[in-house]
This record gives structure tokens, sequence and C-alpha cells, in this order.
């Protein structure tokens, strides 16, 4: 079937659970809940989504035709020679629109640790080793286990209460980034002080002003 790729780079890992971590990000084309154009946002089911997933054309994007192919390209981005700690996070858009069970065989034979961060409307390939569910409201969310539940709060609709019954490992509150990012930063900040199962998530990378 092939593989639509905005870009594939090398930085640490800014957010949740892996925070601070050395990771080669694979962004996937394409998302089912936005078209990734301006145009299109004020009908989008998420409409606040700061990521570019349009196209093919970032660094080391690209169209890959199998599953090997992708993962050789993953393989050369990661800059050091050990097999050690290789930790890949699949992203999008929506990565499992296109990420299936041979591509993340294909990782694993080349000693990585795959990550996916999903949107949770897509049934997951098996072998995962950290599935991070970031629901978005007004979309039908059908994965409700993993290791990670990562909220962007506040969303219209969105108590994070109703995602406490599922089977998430750690369930994270993450400050929706725009003009409002201060404000919604102290919400998130009280409500993990007064609900101690959620831990705050932050955006680290755009403090530190890396990819």
């Amino acid at each position: 079937m092939g593989y639509l790729v905005k870009e594939i780079f090398y930085t640490l890992q800014g957010e949740g659970g892996h925070a601070g971590r050395p990771a080669v990000f694979c962004r996937m084309s394409r998302c089912n809940l936005w078209t990734g154009y301006e145009k299109d946002r004020h009908r989008a089911i998420c409409t606040f989504c700061d990521t570019d997933f349009v196209g093919t054309d970032g660094v080391g994007g690209g169209r890959f035709a199998t599953a090997d192919e992708l993962a050789d390209a993953v393989e050369r981005t990661w800059p050091h020679e050990t097999r050690d700690h290789r930790f890949v996070v699949c992203t999008g858009g929506e990565p499992l629109l296109q990420l299936n069970e041979a591509a993340v065989d294909a990782l694993h034979e080349r000693g990585f640790e795959v990550a996916v961060e999903t949107n949770g409307t897509r049934v997951p390939p098996k072998g995962i080793d950290w599935l991070c569910v970031s629901p978005k409201m007004g979309s039908e969310m059908i994965v409700t286990e993993g290791e990670e539940l990562k909220l962007v709060y506040p969303q219209d609709g969105g108590n994070p209460e109703q995602f406490e019954h599922l089977d998430f490992s750690s369930f994270r509150l993450q400050p929706m980034d725009g003009p409002e990012l201060e404000a919604n930063t102290r919400a998130a900040v009280e409500y993990c002080m007064r609900n101690p199962r959620w831990r705050l998530s932050l955006q680290t990378h755009k403090y530190l002003g890396i990819q």
C-alpha cells in the first residue's frame, strides 16, 4: 500500500511520559479529523491542531513503497551506531491511517522501541510498545487502553473525569496552545493539583526551541 510521510527527524520527545528522551519522529501525512488546510479548519472535528502534516515535503519525508523502506529511512535518521535505546515516535496527522503491523515489525527488526501518538479513532496494529491516545471531542474514540491518555485541555465537552474508567497506565493534561496558553496552563495545573490521578504534560520542545 505504501506510506506517505511528511517528515522524519531526530530530536528529543517533548511531551508526555517519555519527555526528554532522544527519538526519531516519523510524522505521517493525512488525518481523519482535519484536512490540514486552513481553509477547512472551521469545519474540522479538531480545530486546534498546531502541526503541519500535509504532503511529503518535510525533511526526510517522502513516499515509501514498503515497510522495509520506511524502517530503513527511520534507521538512517538515528545518528548512533549502537542499537541500544533506539526509539521512534510515529505521529501525524493520524498515523494509524497508515501504520500497520508490517511497519511495526520492520522497525522492531531494526532495534526500535515503537511509540505511537493517535487520536484513538482507529484500531492500532499489534506490537506497539507505547500507545499514547489524545482524545478529540466530537470524534468517536474506540481505543480504550494503552500506556498513556493525554488530554489537550480545556476542550468543550472534554471533562477529564469521563476518561478515568479507561484502561491507561497514566493520565495527563496538556494545556492547549494558542493565545490562551497561559490561562490554559493555570487551569491544567489547578486541575492536576485537585485531582492527583492526572499529571501535567508540557510541550517542552517549544520551550527549548527544538523541533
